[in-house]
């Protein structure tokens, strides 16, 4: 009964986690990925801010205008003394509350004509770093499209080895029912009646423990796919490999489309303009201005007899400032030569990336070479441990051998299966890892 409790729980389970689950096909998980993942979406968003950035309205090419306007009012007690040339006397004229308004208005236009040509390679160092960025961001596609095929070819990988344990399972049930009643017709032992309930609660243990791999590797495939919602999504199982891949043409495309090293490149330029700029500090700026102003002075009560009661003035501006820092401490001396040094370390990081991408893409090659032998090898094993299965199960219907026999027979059979499975997907994702490598992870298709 304790026996029959347990073997219910577990086929319960199994029904109600392969209830309402929807097939995802490869190319279904990329659209959805490329559309709601938070990190694509993150680096979608950094690439935006850098076309921003580097755009005419952040080079200081164009000029800039501007509009001042004011009003200022005045109200003062004043005094004024008048010396009559003839007589020498002094003649006071005082009054209280002498009230001023002024109003004035101008349209200022300010565009720098020359600057040592230091906005020029500023804007040209504003399009690598979007440059940048945008490597940047297709390397985080890049990361995610790996990470979305390692977790969905898990999925595949769990799936499969679910369905071979639960095949076993239903093996070693069979074999249960067979022992039980042979023990009933007094046929067998009770322990080879043991036995056979051993291996099936082993079986369905070593079942719930895969299904709850499964589960986990489904969740994390909802985290990559951006989704809201818990979905118990079921994968195709299906692979294909690449019959077009040669070391020379990965490592020819590697050298010319890698993501890091790209960046490593872009970094160069970045820095040969940021020394440039610094350089371009060392030159005059010659800046032209021209305005357009109105003024207008009311005076409404007049001490002054020779006052006015009302100034207007109108009229245009123009004029050219040359501005030349011909010693600033050794700042710019100082930024310069920092900059030589960056440009310098930046060249020694490619070199560097350029000896680590070379390494990685042997090390990944040979891992795929070996892998592709396994592969062939386990394909044939399992073959090899179905024959031996079907035998013994046929000697062991026939009493012609051990239940223990019978069970190393299921246990290398299952073994053999287990390892085919890690073979076929760990192939899959190596020649993934060397596609991107290559550059050329985005360019599968599925």
């Amino acid at each position: 009964m304790r026996y029959n409790k347990f073997t219910f729980l577990v086929a319960l389970l199994i029904a109600f986690q392969g209830f309402s689950q929807e097939i995802l096909t490869k190319k279904e998980a990329l659209e959805i990925t490329l559309k709601n993942n938070f990190g694509i979406k993150i680096a979608n968003n950094n690439l935006e801010i850098a076309e921003n950035n580097s755009s005419i309205f952040n080079s200081r090419f164009l000029p800039t205008a501007s509009i001042i306007s004011g009003a200022d009012y005045r109200r003062n007690n004043q005094s004024l003394t008048f010396t009559d040339r003839d007589t020498g006397n002094d003649t006071q004229v005082s009054g209280d509350g002498v009230v001023t308004k002024t109003y004035s208005a101008s349209l200022g236009v300010n565009y720098i004509l020359f600057d040592g040509l230091g906005r020029k390679y500023n804007y040209k160092q504003l399009k690598e770093t979007y440059n940048l960025t945008e490597l940047q961001a297709r390397e985080t596609i890049e990361n995610t499209y790996l990470q979305l095929f390692t977790t969905y070819f898990q999925i595949a990988r769990f799936s499969e080895n679910t369905n071979n344990l639960q095949e076993a399972l239903t093996i070693s049930k069979q074999r249960l029912t067979r022992a039980k009643y042979q023990y009933d017709y007094g046929q067998s032992t009770k322990l080879e009646f043991l036995n056979a309930q051993v291996d099936v609660n082993n079986d369905s243990i070593t079942l719930i423990t895969a299904k709850q791999q499964l589960d986990n590797a489904k969740r994390g495939l909802n985290v990559i796919l951006g989704s809201k919602e818990d979905v118990n999504y079921n994968v195709e199982t299906d692979v294909e490999y690449s019959n077009v891949l040669s070391f020379e043409d990965l490592k020819s495309k590697t050298l010319q489309n890698n993501a890091s090293l790209k960046q490593n490149q872009t970094n160069i330029a970045i820095s040969e303009f940021n020394l440039k700029v610094n350089k371009a500090n060392f030159m005059p700026t010659l800046g032209f201005n021209a305005s357009y102003g109105l003024n207008r002075t009311e005076n409404e009560n007049l001490i002054n007899p020779f006052g006015a009661k009302l100034i207007t003035s109108d009229g245009l501006n123009a004029g050219l400032n040359l501005t030349w820092n011909i010693f600033d401490g050794g700042a710019t001396k100082t930024r310069v030569a920092n900059s030589k040094i960056a440009l310098e370390n930046q060249q020694i990081l490619l070199e560097q990336r350029r000896v680590n991408i070379e390494n990685n893409l042997k090390n990944t090659w040979d891992n795929y070479q070996n892998q592709l032998f396994v592969l062939t090898a386990q394909e044939q094993n399992v073959i090899s441990n179905q024959n031996n299965f079907d035998r013994t199960q046929e000697r062991f219907k026939l009493g012609q051998i051990t239940s223990l026999e019978f069970r190393q027979a299921q246990i290398n059979l299952i073994n053999a299966q287990t390892a085919l499975n890690n073979a076929k997907f760990d192939a899959k994702l190596i020649e993934l890892q060397l596609l991107q490598l290559s550059g050329d992870i985005l360019n599968v298709k599925f």
